[in-house]
């Protein structure tokens, strides 16, 4: 199975598209007296000239490969030959994006996920190889999501709240006639995470907090459910995936550790065993099909760290001849001859790669950076670590723009990642490369409450948002000052979702501290927020409530922390994006967020996407959004005129 999400980090995270880490306050870059390399400086329709590309899945004869990309300016589904070349485009879409999931087993129809405008009520669709689609959860109103194909390949399953809104039940559709069967009924609020290859077994989990989960072997046949997590306290517990033979279930805990590792239960026996420990978070690990090969993924401080083990030795397997880079969304092919993955860098979009267990040789696949864009000019980002008020060590990603000479100080943006419990990671951000482009030093904060730090780190924020995370990113100025490149009063903060949260927070609650802030996607008002969450969230509702506060127990607490009530303090200049579609962060709380401030004279500008949701998937929205950005901040930061 694929990476399973903590609760915290899927809530209110939106896209925003060589790491060297070094602890303290000093980086390489100050110990160089000056840097006056000549840098080319690209427009925003070169830079979203780039695309990205993600999903792989193997054609029966095992010779083409199956992925989304928004080459066309929006996501449609392509194959390429595992030899390479040009890829084909097998959708059109030019209104919604059309999200690739899988071929069928046997013949080339194509199995594909939409949604309408950004609301994220996903329908499952399928491509015949005449050209007509159909959709197969055409409930208008029920979100359906892929699940997995069955191990025999006669059906597959999916989830969907057609029943209950409230609920994830578990389906099996039947290939040869495309009727669903409901195989799990959910009542209470459990989310089904791995099915056996026998179908004799699922795995559900239970989600109390963002730190306490319980974990569950449900019998499909006999409809009965084993708590296998008895535990007190808080620990967190998540199944990864069952075993090819079907007899044991992986799982990743951090039952007494701070970081999750890897164990293993045997269905028979009940037996328990450490299968596999790291230095960092295990975010996932599953097997090929017939299990000859295990792939384990660890959060290696903001970067993904793949191992590829012999599934019966669990021996390491090497693979050679692949280029520098992280390695990440691994998909073997059937035979397990082959296998996808993507490779990606701070400097580079992901990019789609086949490699050959007999040849041992990698063959890319894609493109995805803009022909105009020498990968030279770009920035690659330094993890940096530096104290807080308290004394707690935050971790950061520092991009130097290039060109800055000695005695030069450049302005700089904090970027807030999204979440809350999201984690900014060492990838390539055509948003941050843009401004770094541009003359901007950007520091991408990991507050507390990030995930990826431990579970102790990943809780220091519960139920303090807007306060001592906030603080987090007000005691990164003292690092940006020390550089020695940084113009200590032109430091502004921008970030999407929950990062656009913490952007209004800083300028409502600590109004002197940034000079200007850019809110993408943002939420203004708790209160509203935690009231209005989707339905289908209600798995893990109360998660939701325990780390940010219930709206009816803690509503003075809330709105002491919601920027909208206490808009009156905003002082310093606002851009706020919003998807008019949004179902995470309405797009009545932007609406009056803006007319509040504006009531400061205050500037403020105000961009809404008619066609988006919680987040871009279109780039003519992007340029638009990061050319105003831009624009934005050289008006009111870089104080060029415009």
């Amino acid at each position: 199975m694929k990476p399973i999400f903590t609760i915290a980090t899927c809530l209110l995270t939106v896209a925003l598209f060589s790491t060297c880490q070094k602890a303290g306050n000093e980086t390489k870059d100050q110990q160089t007296a000056g840097n006056t390399e000549s840098v080319k400086q690209y427009t925003i329709e070169q830079f979203m000239n780039t695309s990205n590309a993600f999903g792989s899945s193997f054609s029966p004869d095992e010779q083409k490969i199956l992925f989304s990309t928004n080459k066309t300016g929006i996501y449609n589904g392509f194959e390429v030959a595992v030899t390479g070349g040009e890829a084909k485009a097998l959708t059109s879409s030019k209104d919604n994006s059309v999200f690739a999931i899988s071929y069928f087993p046997y013949d080339e129809r194509i199995l594909y996920s939409s949604d309408k405008g950004g609301n994220e009520i996903s329908h499952i669709y399928v491509k015949n190889t005449d050209g007509t689609m159909q959709d197969l959860t055409p409930d208008s109103t029920a979100k359906s999501e892929f699940f997995a194909w069955s191990f025999d390949e006669k059906s597959f399953f999916y989830v969907s709240n057609k029943r209950d809104r409230r609920y994830f039940d578990l389906y099996e559709m039947d290939i040869a006639t495309f009727k669903p069967v409901l195989v799990y009924k959910n009542d209470k609020g459990y989310d089904v995470r791995n099915i056996s290859n026998d179908k004799a077994y699922l795995s559900l989990v239970k989600s109390y907090t963002t730190n306490n989960t319980d974990m569950y072997l449900y019998d499909i046949k006999k409809k009965q459910q084993t708590l296998l997590s008895k535990h007190t306290g808080d620990v967190n517990f998540s199944p990864a995936t069952f075993s090819s033979d079907s007899k044991k279930l992986l799982y990743l805990t951090d039952e007494n550790n701070e970081f999750a590792y890897l164990k293993s239960y045997e269905i028979g026996t009940g037996k328990v065993e450490e299968v596999e420990k790291a230095s960092w978070d295990i975010m996932y690990s599953y097997y090929s099909r017939n299990g000859k090969y295990r792939v384990t993924a660890i959060n290696n401080d903001a970067r993904t760290e793949i191992k590829i083990y012999d599934g019966t030795t669990s021996h390491p397997v090497a693979l050679a001849q692949l280029p520098a880079g992280d390695i990440m969304s691994v998909d073997f092919s059937k035979s397990e001859k082959r296998m996808a993955f993507y490779l990606r860098s701070a400097t580079s979009p992901g990019n789609l790669y086949v490699y050959d267990f007999d040849t041992k040789k990698a063959t890319r696949l894609t493109d995805t950076i803009s022909p105009d864009i020498e990968e030279a000019d770009l920035v690659a980002g330094e993890v940096i670590r530096y104290k807080s008020f308290d004394g707690m060590e935050i971790p950061a990603i520092l991009y130097k723009s290039k060109g800055i000479e000695s005695g030069e100080k450049r302005p700089a943006l904090l970027e807030i990642h999204g979440g809350p419990g999201g984690q900014t990671r060492v990838n390539y951000d055509p948003l941050i490369q843009y401004l770094v482009n541009h003359g901007y030093v950007i520091l991408a904060v990991n507050n507390r409450g990030s995930s990826g730090y431990g579970k102790t780190f990943l809780a220091a924020d519960d139920l303090k948002h807007g306060d001592v995370d906030l603080k987090d990113c007000i005691e990164s100025k003292k690092f940006l000052n020390a550089t020695g490149y940084v113009d200590s009063t032109k430091i502004g903060i921008m970030g999407g979702s929950y990062g656009g949260y913490m952007t209004l927070a800083a300028l409502a609650f600590a109004p002197q501290e940034f000079e200007v802030g850019v809110d993408i996607f943002g939420v203004a008002n708790w209160l509203r927020t935690l009231n209005s969450i989707p339905p289908y969230w209600e798995s893990f509702r109360e998660a939701l409530y325990k780390e940010l506060g219930n709206p009816k127990t803690d509503s003075v607490a809330l709105y002491n922390k919601s920027p909208l009530f206490h808009a009156g303090k905003i002082v310093k200049p606002l851009i706020v994006l919003q998807g008019a579609n949004d179902p995470r962060v309405l797009k009545v709380e932007s609406d009056e967020m803006v007319e509040a401030v504006k009531k400061n004279n205050v500037p403020v500008e105000y961009l809404v996407f008619p066609d988006e949701g919680h987040g871009f998937v279109k780039k003519e929205n992007e340029i638009k959004g990061y050319k105003a950005i831009l624009d934005f901040v050289d008006k009111h930061l870089m104080k060029k005129a415009i």
